[in-house]
């Protein structure tokens, strides 16, 4: 009975997805498209396209959404995208780490500032946040709302 139903599972289990590869379009700083598919970036969280922050010393605005999906861009260049899916959001769109030029883009984002851990999903990139607040880099040298919260008040008005 057990060797039925260990074959069972095996029959019926989804296999492992395939890889994504392609040039990747910037849709913010979280969020590639590749083929025409939307593939947002798992465990990270950045500003939308319209979110501002504000400079610390002179409280100027900063479109630190544009900053976020420049930054993303710059890490992309004209390479190759790998992406691996995790799932789908719900938008219907891929989760996946990705990577370019062997460098892990949720990583880099979070490492540079200009993305958060999305600790409502995960805690992958909490260390590179912590490095990335110490030294003030991106957000972390702006004062800013986190994206949720951000996402939060703009449904709510």
């Amino acid at each position: 009975m057990i060797r039925i139903l260990l074959v069972l599972l095996v029959l019926v289990s989804p296999a492992a997805a395939e890889p994504i590869l392609g040039r990747a379009s910037v849709i913010d700083g979280d969020t590639i498209e590749i083929h025409g598919g939307r593939i947002r970036l798992s465990g990270i969280d950045a500003p939308e396209s319209s979110q501002h922050c504000r400079n610390r010393s002179t409280g100027a605005p900063i479109l630190c959404g544009g900053q976020s999906a420049m930054k993303l861009a710059d890490l992309i260049g004209p390479s190759v995208v790998a992406c691996t899916p995790d799932g789908t959001d719900r938008y219907g769109r891929t989760l996946a780490h990705c990577s370019a030029r062997g460098i892990d883009l949720g990583d880099a984002m979070v490492r540079s500032g200009w993305a958060l851990s999305f600790i409502r999903y995960s805690h992958e990139y909490d260390s590179a946040e912590a490095e990335a607040r110490a030294a003030k880099r991106g957000l972390w040298g702006t004062e800013f709302v986190e994206p949720w919260e951000w996402r939060r008040a703009q449904r709510s008005r």
